[in-house]
């Protein structure tokens, strides 16, 4: 993930010291709920957990099979981490013991590019060439393959009442599915010359906001699929990521 430097048209500053360790290129950094605490994934196939103060490694780094960290998540508890391997499985891993407790979810050495959670935190979705649905307590699919996406999936994300899933693709495209029938409603929404890395529902649901490489950032209603905003310019580079304040106002980065 590339993260800009500019916000606000100003350079942002770091303000704390860099967290050192990883091997390779980090492919993806996420903050605890709480905000105490930092994972990192990386090339170097590994992950690692940083005190978000002291930039101090916490533990020991945690290796899985092959190949680099694609995501990395907290469970909404806190104390557990969720993480996708380029050898196409996802872990659970338990932040004080740091051991697997959940896991591999997936071993058909299909390439997961991302996860998300529902709002309550028992299910994950992961997307591959197709979005597939976990129970995080039973480890099994519930849902899917959710088929008809062109390419790899880029980008998930649940609505806040866990009813509705997006995803966008390397196909350009977004597609929005009902979580119960595991039918695509509508669409598919269209309008990214080039792929889709990053969609986000609004609070209500009522707006999704997606981010592409083709560097704009678009709103669609997710009842009419119409395109309600943008394309919003500016970045000189692939909006990686996106999302919506409180008021519904959509920042990308």
């Amino acid at each position: 993930m590339c993260i800009s430097p500019f916000i606000g048209g100003q350079m942002s500053l770091p303000i704390s010291a860099a967290c050192l360790g990883h091997k390779d290129r980090v492919t993806c950094v996420t903050f605890s709920p709480d905000s105490e605490r930092i994972a990192s994934g990386s090339v170097d196939g590994t992950v690692r957990i940083w005190d978000a103060e002291t930039q101090v490694m916490v533990g020991r780094q945690w290796r899985g099979q092959t190949g680099c960290i694609m995501s990395v998540a907290f469970l909404p508890d806190g104390k557990h981490i969720v993480s996708a391997w380029q050898d196409g499985t996802i872990r659970i891993w338990d932040i004080v013991t740091q051991e697997v407790v959940g896991g591999p979810l997936g071993e058909d050495k299909k390439l997961i590019t991302f996860f998300a959670f529902s709002p309550d935190g028992k299910h994950v979705a992961s997307g591959d060439q197709t979005v597939r649905i976990w129970d995080l307590m039973t480890q099994e699919i519930v849902g899917g393959p959710l088929r008809g996406h062109k390419g790899l999936v880029t980008s998930v994300a649940f609505s806040s009442d866990g009813k509705r899933l997006a995803s966008g693709s390397l196909d350009t495209k977004i597609r929005i599915w009902d979580v119960v029938t595991q039918e695509m409603v509508g669409g598919p929404l269209q309008g990214h010359e080039r792929y889709v890395a990053s969609v986000a529902f609004s609070s209500d649901g009522k707006r999704l906001v997606s981010g592409s490489q083709d560097g704009t950032i678009r709103i669609w209603d997710v009842v009419t699929q119409e395109k309600v905003g943008g394309p919003l310019r500016g970045h000189q580079g692939s909006i990686e990521s996106v999302a919506f304040s409180l008021d519904r106002s959509p920042f990308g980065i």
